[in-house]
């Protein structure tokens, strides 16, 4: 008997969004080897980790060197160094009280966002804003609890929610009960985000609804508006309703060195086919210690290193520069005339695609005419056809280059 696939696998586009854009991109390049082509798509950061990181990551590494301060397996759930480290600073000066057993360390909140529908079963409904970070709907689809994708671009069973410039980008309740939502705020693709009274919202019908929330926070170091919250848990009652996730990818550096970090309250609760309460705390922590191994003791001391005073002033430097980035990208878009969302608490700019041009077409037109690299917005969910992202995680020189480049153009 031949070995049978996870057929779930096949329903999903032939092309993650990311590897479709490099696909191309490596193509035009083969074909226009002189082209001087700028990325401006993919998330990924360019400065370097800050040096208060680097020195106890050498450090770390040094003492694995030695027989009296070598250590071999971690506790999965992280160092207790870290992650009082992550409660005193990232939490309690927001009044949010957390336990340490209440935060898991682990290597991304790709990772953590994607493998955090494993705890929950297969018949619950499932949420998503529209556009949307794709891991969310390819974990789910993977794990069949999805049908097959319409020709609409949406697959069944899954319930979209549009954020579009009809509704300011501000997603409305679903019309039916829903039990698992995922939300990202500072948002990844749009650049928007929701204020304190928004997110109660969703709140109030995650308690009301027994809900719960998927809250993916990796990009609150961008936050500049005051009322923007920075942690669901600063709204009352999300203890009860809301998992959140964290990373130190994006606002210290870490895309390829690889540490975050996922809080997930005792108050949650699951339930069986019975109707007996089950803690989903206790749940991620079964999963995690049965298939992740923890991330290193040289990368988690580096992590440390994030929160103390040279580290977040060093941090500060580059959320600035980024920040800086998006605010050249916004003045020069608007300066040509075209719609222009995010950048202002986001390092993502989200771009109306000028005239008739759909997605795909003004990306084209950006490689072939600036040689400058976007996402076509419609790669994150059918809501986002007529757009395109655009990130400030450049050099300053090839931001203002970029920009240069696309003022030439005829749009």
């Amino acid at each position: 008997m031949a070995v049978k696939i996870n057929e779930n696998y096949l329903l999903m586009k032939s092309n993650y969004i990311f590897s479709e854009i490099n696909q191309r991109v490596d193509r035009y390049q083969n074909e226009n080897p002189d082209a001087d082509i700028i990325r401006m798509g993919i998330g990924d950061v360019t400065r370097p980790l800050p040096r208060a990181v680097v020195e106890k990551f050498k450090e770390a590494v040094d003492e694995m060197s030695k027989n009296d301060s070598f250590r071999g397996y971690g506790p999965e759930q992280g160092y207790d160094f870290l992650i009082d480290e992550i409660i005193k600073h990232d939490y309690e000066p927001r009044g949010i009280k957390l336990s340490n057993d209440e935060v898991f360390i682990s290597d991304g909140a790709k990772c953590d966002t994607g493998n955090i529908q494993e705890i929950f079963g297969l018949e619950n409904t499932v949420a998503v804003t529209d556009p949307v970070y794709p891991v969310y709907v390819d974990s789910n689809v993977m794990a069949g609890r999805t049908g097959p994708m319409g020709d609409d671009g949406r697959y069944q069973n899954l319930v979209y929610i549009p954020c579009t410039e009809d509704n300011e980008f501000v997603p409305e309740l679903p019309e039916s009960s829903v039990d698992l939502i995922y939300l990202c705020y500072p948002n990844n693709p749009t650049g928007t985000a929701l204020n304190k009274e928004q997110l109660a919202v969703w709140v109030d019908y995650a308690i009301e609804n027994n809900s719960i929330i998927l809250f993916d926070a990796a990009y609150e170091a961008y936050i500049r508006e005051e009322n923007i919250p920075h942690s669901i848990y600063e709204i009352r009652g999300a203890r009860e309703v809301a998992i959140e996730f964290r990373s130190f990818s994006k606002n210290a550096g870490f895309t390829g060195t690889r540490c975050a970090y996922t809080v997930v309250p005792k108050e949650l609760k699951g339930f069986d086919e019975e109707g007996r309460p089950h803690s989903l705390n206790n749940l991620w922590n079964r999963r995690q210690t049965t298939k992740f191994n923890g991330v290193s003791y040289p990368i988690q001391v580096a992590a440390s290193a994030v929160f103390s005073p040279e580290g977040q002033e060093e941090i500060q430097e580059s959320v600035e520069y980024y920040m800086k980035n998006a605010s050249i990208i916004r003045e020069s878009l608007d300066n040509l005339g075209l719609k222009i969302y995010g950048g202002v608490n986001s390092p993502y700019i989200w771009i109306k695609t000028p005239g008739e041009m759909d997605s795909w077409q003004f990306f084209d037109l950006l490689l072939n005419e600036a040689h400058v690299v976007g996402t076509p917005g419609v790669g994150f969910g059918p809501s986002g056809e007529g757009y395109l992202r655009l990130t400030a995680f450049n050099t300053l020189e090839n931001t203002k280059e970029a920009m240069e480049r696309m003022s030439k153009l005829s749009i």
